[in-house]
């Protein structure tokens, strides 16, 4: 009998019916090859197949008909998902699959209502879908009912493994999942789903933690690709006629104050269902307000909406509920809201404003579109203010449009995606971490704490030494305090932390303000929330449109506010990520050779061309450190963020040994300055300090304080000057690029 079939005659009336509803005529390949791990093995699985091909069927089928089979005495499936949304989503698609089991689904986190919650709780059973934090809340403050809301727990589901892998939160989920093993006595399967995974092998890994079983990965057939994809490219306030929209150039009027990139942009989406991808939280509110008023400039329709993580949960859900609507015309402008598996039906396009910071965001993005048979669709516009004559060498690259091609490129060559990071200080971490097993555990003897801690799987390379000299340092500072009886147990500090629920979150957040407006029935509806409360009479933009403060309650954190006509910009703080090296080598490349691309539209080609016409003339890419005139001296290193780093402080750090001064950068793309003598000599200077090996921990000042990760602040200095030298700074990266710079010169 063949497989499929095998698999199929096992699965349960409930999900036969379902597949037939649905209209499939066969199993996909991704969808037999778990059902055999599932089913034939005790094996963990790790899913990486393409947006939209099935995983979570694949993954959730073969699971329910086990536990149709024999059912559960707790809960027994537990779903982990980093985003509400897409746990709401994965909820909405459950019920309607679990509707003829009997096997309840439960949806868990802090939008869910307590009476949903209540019913869990007093009858464990079924499936559980939960976040990260909501998972923290019942460790810390369910720890004696965990045996019997868990004690029967045959499965974990990880959703978006990409996004958690190497993260503060990823590691946050392998210590619950082992801290749940402990409790109940045995280890739940594992399951992790991606559509992309850089190296599967580490991931694994990751996935593995501390279970000893072993992780099937079923390679997923190779197919062709299919893409449907532009880039374009506008100068900020262009007069030249070729990039003027048509309509102005027919009309011969001015764009409104409005630039053209902005109205291509917009006539990209304008008639198609769409979503509106960028990089930051203020870029979208920023487009959203644009779109807007580009439509009422023009008379059309405002089919603009807005989705980011600072919205509140009913303008968030309104954006996906009309996504989902195959009737309605909608755009909405997000950031990686929208980039993870949520199910928003037949998308036609997909619009990116400047270039994604990487292979894996981009194909998650471009993965949206192109269901139900059609190829992925993306244009990707890049908007550059046009330079004076006197903009130095470095600012006459477009270093975005460069970036976005070489991430396009690396894919379509080598298939290449970012491999999972690994942090070996994780201190943030390992603090929050204390802290939540004391308070779930009570009174511990400090070796019994470290024996339990340091057996966690993220802190295997933390050594007894660095834990001690942290539990110290807790002590002193009231986080933890130390009983007559030598023991271990939660202090004031550390209490007034955990009455918090931000502290079940182990990613930085911020103290931010609730935004309601009055509605038309007088109530006051929520709009978001924003860091920084202006005062009464100012403005801000949230929600894709404009607001003015008419209170504050600065005790309840509260704003209330009016709308009103226009746009503004609004300012969250954030981290633009990390891009890998292989990404800007590629870029040198994209300006050293002569392809042509074809998803180039005009504009961007013509772009391109002047770049690698400039680049050729200069010799930047053959040689990293160029001559900008006077003492002004520009290296070119090629490195992404870790090695750009490492060799900007090793700049910093042998500054008057170098000759050099008036350090300028731009991301990991350059760096300016100043230098006394000629670049031979600098060439020489550097190589003599790197020829034993660069010292990261040199690297990080004594003085420093780096302040990255959300209890960062909390932590000893020492600690965390070591913790940033080990895991953001690359050593070899910086020495590979001196040892270039030596042979160019």
């Amino acid at each position: 009998m063949p497989q499929a079939d095998r698999i199929f005659g096992r699965f349960p009336p409930f999900i036969r019916e379902y597949i037939f509803s649905h209209s499939w005529e066969s199993l996909r390949a991704v969808q037999v090859a778990a059902a055999q791990t599932i089913f034939d093995t005790d094996h963990h699985l790790l899913l990486t197949s393409a947006t939209a091909s099935g995983k979570t069927e694949a993954a959730f089928f073969p699971i329910l008909s086990l536990l149709c089979e024999q059912p559960s005495s707790s809960v027994a499936v537990l779903y982990i998902a980093p985003l509400k949304s897409l746990i709401n989503d994965q909820f909405g698609r459950m019920e309607e699959l679990l509707a003829e089991s009997g096997i309840p689904v439960t949806h868990w986190h802090g939008d869910v209502s307590a009476s949903r919650k209540k019913r869990l709780l007093d009858m464990p059973s079924g499936i559980l879908q939960i976040t990260p934090e909501s998972l923290e809340s019942m460790l810390i403050n369910r720890s004696n009912d965990m045996v019997r809301l868990f004690g029967d727990l045959r499965f974990v589901v990880i959703d978006e493994v990409h996004t958690l892998t190497g993260s503060d939160r990823g590691n946050q989920i392998q210590c619950q999942l082992s801290r749940i093993a402990r409790l109940i006595g045995k280890q739940p399967r594992r399951v992790g789903l991606s559509a992309t995974i850089g190296d599967p092998a580490l991931a694994a890994k990751w996935l593995v933690g501390d279970s000893n079983v072993p992780c099937d990965v079923p390679q997923a057939p190779v197919t062709g690709l299919r893409w449907r994809l532009g880039l374009e490219h506008f100068f900020f306030a262009n007069d030249n006629a070729a990039q003027q929209d048509d309509k102005a150039a027919a009309t011969g009027e001015k764009s409104g104050g409005i630039d053209v990139g902005y109205e291509y942009m917009y006539d990209s989406v304008k008639d198609k269902k769409a979503l509106v991808f960028s990089n930051s939280r203020e870029e979208t509110e920023y487009l959203t307000a644009t779109f807007r008023q580009i439509a009422a400039r023009r008379r059309e329709p405002d089919i603009f909406l807005i989705h980011h993580g600072n919205l509140s949960a009913s303008l968030r859900e309104d954006a996906e509920l009309k996504m989902k609507n195959d009737e309605e015309r909608a755009v909405t402008c997000a950031t990686v809201t929208m980039e993870l598996g949520i199910d928003i039906g037949r998308l036609e396009r997909v619009l990116q404003s400047d270039a994604p910071t990487s292979v894996s965001s981009f194909l998650q993005r471009l993965g949206r579109s192109g269901r139900r048979g059609a190829p992925p669709e993306m244009i990707m516009v890049f908007r550059e203010e046009d330079p004076l004559p006197n903009t130095p060498l470095p600012q006459l690259l477009p270093w975005s449009l460069l970036r976005a091609i070489a991430i396009i490129q690396l894919y379509l060559e080598e298939r290449f995606i970012e491999p999972p990071r690994q942090k070996k200080m994780p201190m943030s971490l390992l603090f929050h971490q204390t802290l939540s097993i004391l308070a779930a555990s009570g009174e511990q003897t400090p070796k019994r704490l470290a024996e339990q801690i340091l057996a966690l799987p993220p802190f295997a390379h933390v050594s007894k030494e660095d834990y001690r000299t942290l539990l110290v340092d807790m002590v002193n500072r009231d986080f933890l305090e130390l009983t007559e009886e030598k023991g271990l147990i939660v202090g004031l500090a550390g209490e007034k932390l955990l009455r918090s629920f931000q502290f079940y979150a182990v990613f930085k957040d911020s103290e931010d303000f609730t935004v309601r407006a009055t509605g038309e029935n007088g109530t006051a509806e929520e709009i978001g929330t924003i860091t920084t409360p202006p005062p009464v009479g100012d403005r801000f933009a949230l929600g894709g449109r404009v607001w003015e403060v008419d209170e504050l309650d600065i005790q309840r954190k509260l704003i209330y506010v009016h709308p009103i006509a226009g746009k503004m910009e609004v300012s969250w703080p954030g981290d633009a990520g990390e891009i890998h090296t292989k990404i800007l080598s590629r870029m040198r490349e994209v300006l050293r050779e002569d392809t042509v691309y074809p998803y180039l539209k005009e504009n961007a080609a013509h772009r391109l061309a002047v770049a690698r016409h400039l680049a050729r003339n200069t010799g930047i890419c053959e040689h990293s450190l160029v001559h900008l005139g006077g003492s002004t001296w520009c290296l070119f290193p090629w490195l992404g963020t870790r090695g750009f780093r490492t060799l900007r402080r090793t700049l910093t750090a042998n500054a008057r040994a170098l000759g050099v001064s008036g350090i300028e950068y731009d991301g990991c793309c350059y760096l300016k300055f100043h230098l006394e003598g000629d670049g031979a000599r600098f060439a020489q200077r550097l190589a003599r300090i790197a020829e034993n090996g660069l010292q990261a921990e040199a690297l990080v000042f004594p003085s420093e304080m780096p302040v990255l990760d959300k209890f960062d602040a909390l932590l000893p200095p020492t600690l965390l000057r070591r913790a940033y030298a080990t895991d953001r700074l690359s050593t070899e990266e910086a020495e590979q690029c001196i040892k270039a710079l030596v042979r160019e010169i």
